[in-house]
């Protein structure tokens, strides 16, 4: 099979490799940058896997800035484009997707076209008539930043949405699940092949649902916080019962990453005119929790008596092993430590810029931890254990 991917993030790139592991695979995007690091065999973001698979496994894979060509000759163009949430339109901006649908329809492609992007609902079937062409379906992706490659090698499930009703594309939509099975370690995956709206659906209410996780443990985190009580142990009783389990369960700062804030603001937008009351207090919860972070984190540090309070943040990145600065909750707080009028210090070793919106960064971690009055961490670290005592972190489990 020809596959092009288009899109070299967590998601295009991982797909890329699973794929050309027994496929000739292309993998397009914008970055020069991106396209040369693949073509050297070296990963452009930050995922163990990734490295390893492009280092030392045998793959017919190459990058290109332009697929176009490659694109009239391919069996499946998988769009990995981003699709970032605009809060003015309450609306997934798609614009990524359809422009690789356009360049690919001019190249004259007969491919079968897979949207991984995450898209809203009611999407793939509203761009099938817009284009006037079938062939277009949507595989929604359930990958964590710094695994995206591994959990493609051990899916929890694969599904991909179709039109049900046409024969010759429901057959697509099942060989590409065996393009996706075929790479994999994982033997015996479940399958699901649906309507490509309710595949759409699967992903935001996925998402939103470990949002909802992450919101309720971090609500009880705060209300054990200002009762004085251990969160800890009341977590741990708590989710010893096997129908609640581990997962998704150490307090931070708020749900961050590309995928949780904007899918949850989707879904919200997609409940336009519909009753409820959950999906709503998932997408406040966040926000309220990010303002008593902030709040707390000036209290340690000596609010409103001291003045000139100097607040350390820790890393900008939201989870070990992750390369994403814009999506992290930390953000959230620092904007919010800004209404204090705190000077805010960071430390990010994998930064490539000397300041963040207007903060500045330092690489240096001895001048960080004494500069800092208070230091920020969403995530605990060795490096950290002999400043503990201005410490400020809710991670009780040493785990994302």
């Amino acid at each position: 099979m020809k596959i092009a991917v288009v899109g070299v993030g967590y998601v295009g790139l991982s797909n890329a490799i699973l794929m050309a592991q027994h496929n000739e695979v292309l993998a397009v995007d914008v970055s020069e940058e991106r396209v040369a690091l693949v073509n050297a065999r070296k990963s452009p973001i930050v995922d163990k896997e990734i490295e390893e698979y492009l280092a030392e496994k045998t793959l017919n894979l190459r990058a290109s800035a332009d697929g176009k060509q490659f694109y009239k000759e391919a069996d499946y163009i998988v769009i990995a484009t981003p699709t970032n949430y605009d809060p003015e339109t309450n609306y997934f901006n798609t614009s990524s997707v359809e422009s690789v649908i356009e360049d690919a329809l001019a190249a004259g492609t007969h491919a079968c076209i897979v949207i991984k992007s995450t898209i809203p609902v009611g999407y793939t079937v509203g761009i099938r008539k817009k284009y006037g062409y079938k062939n277009i379906i949507f595989s929604p992706e359930f990958l964590r930043e710094g695994k995206a490659l591994y959990d493609n090698l051990y899916p929890a499930r694969i599904v991909v949405g179709c039109d049900l009703a046409d024969e010759e594309l429901t057959a697509r939509a099942k060989q590409f699940i065996e393009l996706l099975a075929e790479g994999a370690i994982k033997k015996d995956i479940p399958e699901l092949v649906i309507n490509a709206t309710e595949a759409e659906a699967i992903k935001l209410f996925a998402n939103t649902y470990l949002a909802l996780r992450v919101s309720y443990f971090n609500e009880l985190d705060t209300y054990a916080e200002m009762r004085g009580l251990d969160a800890k142990a009341i977590i741990q009783g708590v989710c010893l019962d096997p129908r609640i389990g581990a997962g998704y369960n150490n307090p931070s700062f708020g749900y961050g990453g590309y995928c949780l804030p904007k899918d949850t603001k989707q879904l919200l937008a997609n409940f336009k005119d519909v009753p409820e009351n959950l999906i709503q207090a998932i997408v406040d919860s966040n926000r309220t929790r990010k303002d008593y972070i902030a709040d707390r984190i000036m209290l340690k540090a000596g609010y409103p008596y001291k003045k000139d309070i100097v607040v350390g943040v820790y890393r900008l990145t939201m989870k070990t092993d992750s390369d994403n600065f814009r999506q992290s909750a930390i953000q959230g707080v620092m904007k919010r430590l800004e209404h204090y009028g705190a000077q805010i210090l960071i430390y990010e070793p994998a930064a490539k810029t000397d300041e963040h919106f207007g903060h500045k960064i330092t690489k240096d971690l001895a001048v960080f931890k004494a500069k800092s009055d208070i230091i920020v961490a969403n995530r605990l670290s060795e490096e950290l254990s002999d400043v503990m005592d201005k410490v400020y972190t809710r991670d009780l489990f040493g785990r994302d």
